[in-house]
């Protein structure tokens, strides 16, 4: 794996703005604030424009290898050692009140601390990392995140009408994936960057792989929505980390073509088969509680994740990380002004609940 051409960060096409582009990001933040809005209306409470669901939160420790080859050892994994992190296990959508058992996209957000390295925010030592349990990214690029969130304020209670309006696009299949994934054990799922991300020299996705064969025996584990509660999945995890250490493999997919490998279009899966995972750490997180009240509510109500926040050697890359610059902050305001809380940046594990 060594001796492949990979893509260098700054290569010509790695990027390619389009015309109108900004004004689709402004729609884009404007229209989430009001999906916002819209769940303040139902809970009195406001959550994030996306993953409104918390499932649980635990504490681990991200341990980078030491004998990684050269082309692997960069940005933050340039050397071994072990960060301490504290990761969030989410449902996708913007509901907080979604029921465990419709099978929707399920998330996992990681902070790491005590970084060091170049940030965007000089004043920050951690470094946030973003997963989704579908390897595509539906919002693929701006200007279909603007198109997509159109349709689903005007015609998501009605499922039918959606269905039309999705089913003459030419991503219609992209569009309805979300709905016919697998609705399966958390402890269990793969989760993915989706996106392109700069990997010190490179250009890179990312994932994080269930290691223990023990997590891996739930994955034949799928909810039973006739047999199961609303909340099946956060009890699952409870259950799970009471008893049980997890491990996890976090993986790097280096970028070698851009026709076949596209930066600004993150619907596209990078075909694993041709552009091989490759290990760079391992995440342990051992037995807890995973969802305790105190940390649930200061990660709601004060934390907010965004790598546009941490190391310029991991930027993130393309059109929907572009947007996300924007809509990021522009969610975790609204958040403090109608919860009336106050933005913390957390530099440390002692921060913590």
């Amino acid at each position: 794996m060594a001796n492949r051409k990979y893509i260098h960060w700054q290569d010509d096409g790695v990027e390619k703005i389009p015309p109108n582009e900004a004004e689709d990001i402004q729609a884009v933040a404007d229209m989430i604030n009001s999906m916002q809005k819209a769940q303040y209306n139902s809970h009195r409470h406001c959550y994030t424009g996306t993953h409104a669901r918390t499932q649980g939160i635990v504490k681990g420790i991200l341990v980078v290898k030491s004998d990684l080859p050269k082309h692997l050892k960069q940005s933050m994994f340039a050397r071994g050692g072990e960060y301490p992190v504290v990761c969030r296990y989410s449902s996708e959508p913007g509901d907080p009140g979604l029921d465990d058992r419709i099978p929707q996209p399920r998330g996992f957000a990681m902070k790491v601390f005590n970084v060091s390295g170049e940030m965007f925010d000089s004043t920050k030592t951690s470094q946030d990392i973003e997963f989704n349990s579908t390897p595509a990214l539906d919002l693929a690029d701006a200007k279909t995140t603007k198109e997509i969130i159109d349709l689903r304020i005007n015609y998501g209670g009605n499922k039918p009408e959606l269905y039309k309006k999705l089913e003459a696009r030419p991503d219609t299949d992209l569009q309805k994936f979300r709905d016919s994934v697998r609705n399966t054990h958390l402890e269990s799922t793969r989760q993915y960057s989706q996106t392109a991300y700069r990997f010190g020299e490179y250009v890179a996705k990312y994932c994080l792989v269930p290691s223990s064969e023990t997590q891996k025996k739930l994955y034949e584990e799928t909810v039973k929505p006739e047999e199961q509660e609303s909340d099946i999945l956060s009890k699952w995890l409870q259950n799970f980390h009471e008893t049980h250490d997890a491990e996890y493999l976090l993986q790097f997919q280096l970028c070698e073509n851009l026709e076949d490998q596209p930066v600004e279009y993150a619907g596209k899966v990078w075909d694993p088969e041709m552009y091989p995972w490759q290990t760079v750490a391992t995440l342990v997180v051992p037995k807890q509680d995973s969802f305790n009240y105190e940390l649930k509510s200061f990660w709601e109500d004060h934390m907010r994740i965004d790598p546009w926040l941490g190391l310029k050697s991991l930027q993130p890359l393309g059109s929907p990380n572009r947007l996300r610059r924007v809509v990021y902050p522009a969610s975790s305001k609204l958040r403090r002004i109608m919860n009336g809380r106050k933005e913390v940046h957390v530099s440390s594990m002692d921060q913590i609940p």
